[in-house]
């Protein structure tokens, strides 16, 4: 399990889950995550305000991040436009699980209206579990990846 820094940010669109996410992590799983906000539900909100601040804190920190928007795709979005982050929108058990595994991801990125409560908790938890697995393969994707960023 990971024992780094855990942060989490969300817009209006992944307030509640986000809010649900935090109990679970610090009662079930028993581990420390720091909330970037919303700290309380505002319709008019814009998620790179959250998603941002979170990514920094990543970098940071060496840490890993949950976002969360409605679909997921504008936290992922804006997530990757951040110098150093990868992130991966976890919309299922296996998709959690080879973003680390072979993707190295340091975001997870969720839809609430997407998933149940308890199916983005267990795929917070596989993510969460899983080690990068640092295949030469692996690596040297990752590594023209982050050429990509200098493009």
């Amino acid at each position: 399990m990971f024992q780094g820094n855990l942060y989490i940010a969300s817009d209006h669109g992944g307030y509640q889950l986000k809010k649900r996410l935090i109990r679970y992590i610090e009662n079930e799983l028993n581990l420390s995550i720091e909330d970037i906000g919303p700290f309380e539900y505002d319709e008019s909100d814009d998620y790179p305000d959250y998603v941002l601040p979170l990514s920094q804190e990543v970098l940071k920190t060496s840490g890993r991040g949950i976002v969360i928007c409605k679909n997921g795709i504008g936290v992922c979005i804006g997530a990757n436009k951040v110098d150093g982050i990868r992130c991966g929108i976890g919309y299922n058990l296996m998709a959690a699980e080879t973003m680390m595994a072979d993707d190295n991801t340091n975001v997870l990125a969720l839809a609430a209206k997407g998933l149940s409560e308890e199916h983005a908790m267990a795929i917070v938890k596989k993510w969460l579990e899983t080690d990068f697995s640092n295949e030469e393969r692996h690596v040297r994707r990752l590594k023209k990846v982050s050429e990509m960023e200098k493009c």
